[in-house]
């Protein structure tokens, strides 16, 4: 049963391949000069069975248990290749067909590296100040009262503002584009790091802390030995929330004049009306936010390791 689970995906590459190869594309789409899209699926698929036959026994667990997930991607993007390339059935500018889309990832990779590390500039900098200031704001509003009393209304107040309603403001008082859009990322990270890293701190049993002092902890190590390891829980769900929100404030924050980035390469793109382009970049930039979700969570699960098996998010 294992084995033919495990050649799902197999059989659905090859159901997808046939349907390419032999069904005529329409005289509606713009010709590749070179079968993109069955480039694509043969290697996808012998990457897989090299991983199923030499792989280790966990990597072949892995691949076994999304072995059903790889099979409906294949068959979606056939349904998708079917509507556009082969039938045309969706609008033809809009929709283009997966050979267009691919054809720009293998012939513009160059220009689209250049627009992601500007990009990686912008987003890595200014997700690093919003995690460390959104963190030491959340502790300091959930320990001190006096600190609590004057920032959290600030925070409430101008926290639930969307970071692209500050543009008018950040374009006057920063003396550069890329420190802007930095901000303003740095912005969206920010609230929703705070406020969960001050709510993990307030659910925080207070037995934790009497039994701490109890043993003879100081404040301090309290705060950063009991308190700040009970919210971590808390603390990267924000991080989470907010790595997504700043992929959001992204692709308008490189609006403000910038010269490259991928947010920015996608608004050109659908200016000049070229939606392969668009996709492409969309897929990269989707890309680059599923491995900084996978870094955080890799991190999360050694960072809280204490939890496996209790807690589920």
């Amino acid at each position: 049963m294992k084995k033919i689970k495990s050649q799902l995906p197999l059989l659905s590459a090859l159901i997808t391949l046939v349907i390419e190869v032999f069904l005529p594309d329409s005289s509606l789409h713009k010709v590749t000069g070179h079968a993109y899209l069955v480039w694509f699926i043969a290697i996808l698929v012998l990457l897989y069975e090299i991983f199923i036959i030499v792989g280790t026994r966990g990597l072949k667990d892995r691949l076994l248990y999304k072995a059903a997930f790889y099979a409906v991607f294949f068959q979606v993007l056939n349904i998708f290749n079917i509507l556009t390339a082969k039938y045309a059935v969706l609008p033809v500018l809009y929709f283009p067909s997966p050979d267009r889309i691919l054809e720009v990832l293998v012939t513009d990779w160059m220009f689209l590296g250049q627009c992601l590390l500007y990009t990686l500039r912008i987003q890595l900098s200014g997700w690093l100040v919003g995690v460390l200031s959104g963190v030491a704001t959340g502790i300091a509003i959930g320990f001190s009262k006096r600190i609590r009393y004057w920032i959290n209304p600030l925070v409430r107040v101008l926290g639930p503002i969307p970071p692209t309603a500050w543009i008018p403001i950040v374009l006057v008082v920063f003396p550069s584009v890329i420190v802007a859009s930095s901000f303003l990322i740095a912005l969206a990270v920010w609230f929703p790091t705070t406020v969960l890293t001050s709510n993990g701190i307030a659910n925080i049993k207070n037995s934790y802390f009497e039994v701490a002092s109890t043993l003879g902890a100081k404040r301090v190590y309290s705060i950063f030995r009991v308190g700040v390891p009970a919210a971590m829980p808390f603390m990267f769900i924000g991080i989470f929330n907010g790595t997504c929100s700043s992929f959001i404030t992204l692709v308008t924050a490189e609006m403000l004049g910038a010269k490259y980035g991928i947010g920015w390469y996608i608004n050109w793109q659908k200016e000049m009306m070229s939606y392969a382009n668009v996709y492409a970049g969309l897929i990269v930039m989707s890309l680059v936010c599923f491995v900084v979700i996978t870094i955080l969570f890799k991190l999360r699960d050694h960072l809280l390791v204490w939890q496996k098996g209790v807690i589920k998010w």
